[in-house]
């Protein structure tokens, strides 16, 4: 017999809590009738400046059946918490899945642009995804390298070998779920590849703060400019050079005027 569910969550706070967001967000969505459009991320909508999105299709589920998959399979995976002694726990299970989160989204953006602009392959310009498969894929692969004998459990009744379960998964919800994005999934794997071999790493808490505050400024600023969000409080207007722009904050009169390099670099992505 399993542990009583409290202790799990004592045991998983981190995921625990991510599970919570998620299926508030989804009550949320359900409640207000939202659509894929208003959240999902599409290479059209990432042109448009609306980088917000990488951020809000990764918590955003429109179907019932597509968040009880992602967050069984989260919750599986939530045992990265419990491996302090391997170098894991819930510090790291923190920071990496910020940069899951961000990395497979711009991955995914990524490929988009080489095969709409290499090769002409105009159908992905508009397709929009939704959902927290970039990240759960991402962690399916970190622990299938980092602990290969473990399993995860899908539903409480299917059991799959952690070291086959991303290309396993890959493929089963590309057979049985035609619409799910093979492209959003097979980002977060090579992202979680590159964290499980080392080519990602170095991540702290300073840095993983550091990562969010900037996550948190660009969030803002795109939902501003993109004119998703009306932030009565902030005015983005041109002063003295017409190519920098300069954030006004209304409520004291400050004017801050900033260098256009890192908002170019955002505007690539």
């Amino acid at each position: 017999m399993g542990k009583p569910l409290f202790y799990e969550i004592v045991e998983k706070p981190a995921t625990s809590c991510i599970i919570g967001i998620c299926s508030a967000i989804w009550f949320y969505i359900q409640k207000k009738n939202i659509g894929y459009s208003h959240v999902g991320l599409s290479y059209e909508t990432a042109i448009e400046g609306h980088h917000w999105r990488i951020i809000t299709s990764a918590f955003s589920h429109i179907s019932v059946l597509h968040l009880v998959f992602n967050m069984s399979a989260l919750w599986s995976l939530g045992v990265v918490e419990q491996l302090g002694h391997m170098g894991l726990g819930v510090a790291y299970y923190l920071q990496y899945t910020l940069v899951l989160v961000v990395l497979s989204g711009v991955l995914v953006l990524g490929i988009y642009h080489i095969l709409i602009q290499r090769f002409k392959v105009d159908y992905f310009r508009r397709v929009t995804a939704v959902g927290y498969s970039c990240v759960v894929f991402g962690w399916m692969t970190i622990l299938s390298v980092k602990q290969p004998s473990s399993k995860l459990d899908l539903f409480g009744f299917l059991s799959l070998p952690i070291s086959f379960a991303p290309f396993e998964s890959l493929i089963f919800t590309s057979i049985i779920v035609p619409q799910a994005s093979f492209l959003g999934h097979l980002s977060g794997i090579i992202v979680g590849y590159a964290i499980a071999w080392g080519l990602i790493h170095g991540m702290n808490n300073f840095w993983a703060i550091s990562m969010l505050g900037w996550i948190v400024v660009i969030f803002v600023f795109s939902l501003k400019r993109s004119g998703a969000y009306d932030f009565n409080f902030l005015e983005i207007e041109s002063v003295t050079d017409p190519s920098l722009p300069s954030v006004r904050f209304l409520g004291n009169g400050r004017t801050l005027q900033m260098s256009a390099l890192p908002l170019e670099g955002v505007e690539v992505v």
